[in-house]
């Protein structure tokens, strides 16, 4: 019950700032509450999968992962069903699926930039994460002063690509679709590192065969991205549900699951 009550509260404060767009919507259901939902009922997440640890799918076929896990939790706190919606990364980090309705959240390890913030309103951070530097385990390779003459895999449209392209000097920055092709790219010789959050390169060790050779600090933080008009009222409901999920032990228990070495 208590979860609901802060829902009630979240959605008074919310409602005055709402007051205009909300008669815009008219004939929605009553389940929609004026969360201005795409699916009413339910909570339409979109990801880029795979992203291990924080999204990817399980044996069974099922997306798991930090990121799918803490939004399920979410839409359950909010009695809504929860469902995802796999894109490209650009199509989440410059907005458009948001603007386009195809989803209410994004879910996808994306750091909060100035960038992003103008085009789309975060949740307030649910993770913090490190960029790394992950080279084959006898790699010569300890900093990006290193890496002169070679080749550093990157994520297209990540703040890892743009820390490599602005720190890594003398190397050859080459930039993947995805993480499914990064990692193969650096198992088959064709780039000597990838420069990628910690989290996500931790995953990737291979039982050993890699190696985390640095780590930076950009101060970075992960947020749910939901669009930049008309969605006070949904910001206000996630918050809500983050504090509720980190106050009930929930937010830990997962946060364990997924990043405890």
């Amino acid at each position: 019950m208590h979860h609901k009550a802060r829902n009630a509260v979240a959605a008074v404060l919310a409602l005055g700032a709402l007051s205009l767009a909300a008669c815009s919507s008219g004939s929605d259901a009553a389940g929609d509450s004026g969360l201005g939902l795409v699916k009413d009922g339910t909570l339409t997440v979109c990801s880029n999968v795979p992203f291990q640890p924080f999204e990817y799918v399980d044996d069974n076929g099922e997306y798991t992962g930090f990121d799918m896990d803490l939004t399920r939790e979410i839409a359950a706190g909010m009695d809504l069903e929860w469902q995802v919606q796999n894109v490209s990364f650009d199509g989440l980090q410059s907005g458009t699926v948001l603007a386009a309705g195809q989803c209410d959240v994004i879910a996808a390890a994306m750091s909060v930039t100035p960038e992003r913030e103008a085009k789309m309103a975060f949740s307030e951070p649910y993770y913090d994460s490190l960029q790394s530097l992950l080279v084959p385990k006898d790699s010569a390779v300890k900093s990006l002063e290193d890496l002169a003459g070679k080749k550093i895999g990157v994520q297209q449209g990540t703040t890892g690509e743009s820390y490599a392209r602005e720190n890594a000097g003398d190397a050859e920055v080459v930039s993947f679709q995805t993480d499914a092709e990064l990692f193969p790219a650096l198992q088959a010789g064709a780039i000597d590192a990838v420069l990628q959050d910690l989290p996500v390169n931790l995953d990737h060790t291979d039982g050993g065969a890699f190696t985390i050779s640095a780590t930076y600090e950009t101060d970075e933080v992960y947020g749910l991205a939901m669009k930049k008009d008309g969605s006070a009222e949904l910001v206000a409901a996630v918050n809500a549900e983050l504090a509720e999920l980190r106050s009930n032990g929930k937010y830990q228990e997962l946060y364990d699951k997924y990043f405890t070495e």
